[in-house]
This record gives structure tokens, C-alpha cells and sequence, in this order.
């Protein structure tokens, strides 16, 4: 018999995450591990700061050193090596508070990646990027899961604000720690109907299976 239009667009979304959730999956694991890397690069780097960091004065031809000759403009400024050791610094303290608040393995190396950043001044940039459609959606435009939720949304003929997180990267790390902050989890795609976080690709799929998610859409007006 013929199959309902929302029946086709229930099979195309799970047939798009059967087909495809492995090897997303496989993509994240390599992610993660290439994170966990770099934060053991970082520890490395924290456990030898301290001799490498140490700022050497310059002396003057008497041995006095500028400060004491009256000349405090002369001391040597602070090396790329010493600011570098500095950035690293600030990003594994800004990961202990992360952790020490309780936050999830993720939503630590989302703080980290975003480093220091205006949290009020970002949650409003976000606030004002929710309330400007019916349906918006976070993304990563690399993101497999993101793909997919872009092309489930096409095919229902949904009309859905794409805000990507990673043009430029220097924007959209703060936009996503925040986020997650904001909704416990820090994952793309990240959408939201008339101002209400929903979920991700997954819970996509969900509402699909029980037959609400074109309901839903329609209801916020983000139908074409």
C-alpha cells in the first residue's frame, strides 16, 4: 500500500542514521582521542613551564640589573615561548574549574577549547540567535550528524536557520561552550523550536519515530 509522506521521511531519517551513526561514530572516537592528545601535550608543557617560563633580566654592564640602575623600561620583555606557556596555563586552569563544577567530560574540553571568553556578553548573542526563526539550529558544517539533520530537515521541507559554529572557529568555540553550558550538552547539531532547545540528530530520530516532529515543526511555524 502507499506509504504516508511523513512514513518517507521517518525511513529516510532512520535509514541516514543506521547507515551512516558508525562511521560518525568512528569520526567522534578519533576526535576525542586526538583532544585527549593535546591535553596531555598541555600537561606535559604545565610540568616543564616552570623552568622554561622563568623571564630573564637583563643586566646592565655594571651587574646591576635595569631596576636598580633606574631603568625598569630595559627589562627584557616576556618571550613567544613565555606567552604561549601563559595561553596554556590559562586553559588548563580554566579546564580544573570546568571539572570541579561537575561538568561532563565534554562540556571540559569544549571550556578548554573556548578559553577565556565573555559568558554574559555570549549568552546574549545566542538569546538573540534563537528568538530570530521559528526553528534554529547550531552546526558544524564537517559534522556527519549535522549533515544529516540539514538534509532530514530538506527533505520534510522544513524551514530551519542554519547558525554554524565553526565560521569562524574563534566565534563559535565560546558560542558552543556557552551552549552547553545552557542545555548540558555540548554536541552539534543543537536545535531549537520557538525558543525551546529540542535536542540533537538523535532526538530528531526520536520524534520522528513517534510521528511529532513534522507536527512540531508546522506548530512553529518553520514549514515552507
Amino acid at each position: 500500500r502507499e506509504i504516508s509522506t511523513e512514513h518517507n521521511e521517518t525511513k529516510y531519517i532512520i535509514h541516514w542514521h543506521m547507515t551512516h551513526s558508525l562511521e560518525a561514530r568512528k569520526k567522534a572516537i578519533n576526535m576525542f582521542k586526538s583532544l585527549a592528545l593535546s591535553l596531555l601535550a598541555i600537561s606535559a608543557a604545565q610540568a616543564f613551564a616552570p623552568s622554561l617560563a622563568t623571564k630573564k633580566t637583563t643586566r646592565l654592564l655594571d651587574g646591576r640589573t635595569p631596576i636598580e640602575g633606574g631603568s625598569s623600561s630595559l627589562v627584557q620583555a616576556s618571550s613567544p615561548v613565555d606567552a604561549f606557556l601563559e595561553g596554556i596555563k590559562t586553559r588548563i586552569k580554566i579546564g580544573q574549574e570546568s571539572n570541579a563544577k561537575g561538568f561532563g567530560g565534554k562540556q571540559v574540553i569544549a571550556d578548554v577549547i573556548a578559553g577565556e571568553y565573555d559568558e554574559a556578553a555570549t549568552l546574549k548573542i545566542i538569546e538573540e540567535a534563537i528568538a530570530s526563526a521559528p526553528c534554529v539550529m547550531f552546526t558544524w558544517e564537517a559534522s556527519p550528524s549535522c549533515k544529516q539533520a540539514i538534509e532530514a530537515f530538506e527533505t520534510m521541507n522544513a524551514n530551519v536557520k542554519i547558525v554554524r559554529l565553526d565560521d569562524p572557529w574563534s566565534e563559535g568555540n565560546p558560542i558552543r561552550a556557552a551552549l552547553g553550558r545552557k542545555v548540558g550538552r555540548s554536541s552539534v547539531p543543537c536545535v531549537f523550536l520557538e525558543g525551546k532547545y529540542v535536542g540533537g540528530y538523535d532526538s530528531m530520530v526520536d520524534l520522528a519515530f513517534k510521528g511529532t516532529l513534522r507536527d512540531m515543526l508546522s506548530d512553529a511555524g518553520a514549514m515552507n
